[in-house]
């Protein structure tokens, strides 16, 4: 099976700091991945990578067996992010924040393109906010404003493609309650509502670790310490894993004050 997305040999360094040092990781078609680790050790630079957003200083990505660099993938492949703060324009409505790509690039008519923004917002479970402004919002409204935005793509375009997204801490600033809303969305538009095929989850929550993926990733000190399913988490004698999931000081993690 020809994995959706490769990273071979990456490496990225902000500085002297070298962030990823020579990681190969690859997604396949239905997975639910996690990239987990202690703040600053890139488990962002990934994503980011990922979708094109940054360049990496050494390696390749190649995106259902061809090798990019731009951002959103390819023809067959359209690669979708999510962002950590949402990253909603104040100044625009819902509606434009979620048809921005279209009103911007496409040559849909307004009608036709507040139609798909709306058909978007119910899929994430929200009506009736078109006209709303982000200050206007929740903090769990604007995370699920950004999935919609996520998925909203020009119908004449690539309609067959498949579609990866990528969450960058989705649930980061939630309470339990708004995290589980999050948790069981991510989870309900690949399953049911199929508006992806993988999806990666970067995420320091243990729940949403738990809840949303199926194989989960630990990165620390720029290289993948380990890698397995969701359910070898509890029995892996991992020092790093041990370690992350005890929330102990005492281990081979040490703290790390930025994240990157």
């Amino acid at each position: 099976m020809t994995p959706l997305i490769s990273l071979r040999d990456i490496a990225k360094s902000f500085g002297k700091t070298i962030v990823l040092d020579g990681i190969d990781l690859d997604i396949y078609p239905g997975e639910a991945l996690a990239i987990i680790g202690p703040s600053g050790t890139g488990k962002s630079t990934i994503l980011k990578i990922m979708s094109g957003l940054l360049t990496p200083d050494r390696g390749e990505v190649w995106i259902n067996g061809e090798r990019v660099d731009g951002v959103g993938g390819t023809d067959s492949v359209h690669v979708g992010m999510v962002f950590q703060q949402a990253a909603l324009f104040d100044s625009l409505t819902v509606a434009e924040n979620v048809g921005f790509a279209l009103f911007q690039n496409s040559c849909l008519k307004p009608p036709e393109i507040l139609e798909i923004v709306s058909r978007n917002l119910s899929l994430v479970g929200l009506t009736g906010i078109l006209d709303r402004y982000p200050s206007q919002l929740s903090g769990g409204m604007r995370k699920r404003v950004s999935f919609a935005r996520a998925i909203t793509e020009d119908p004449k375009c690539g309609t067959a493609a498949k579609k990866v997204l990528l969450y960058d801490e989705p649930t980061a600033g939630l309470d339990p309650i708004a995290s589980t809303v999050i948790e069981d969305l991510i989870r309900d538009l690949k399953i049911t509502q199929k508006v992806c095929d993988s999806y990666v989850v970067v995420t320091h929550q243990h729940s949403t670790i738990r809840r949303t993926s199926d194989r989960v990733i630990f990165l620390y000190q720029g290289k993948i310490q380990w890698q397995g399913n969701i359910e070898e988490i509890d029995r892996v004698d991992n020092p790093y894993v041990q370690q992350f999931f005890q929330g102990s000081r005492t281990g081979p993690i040490q703290f790390v004050g930025k994240e990157v």
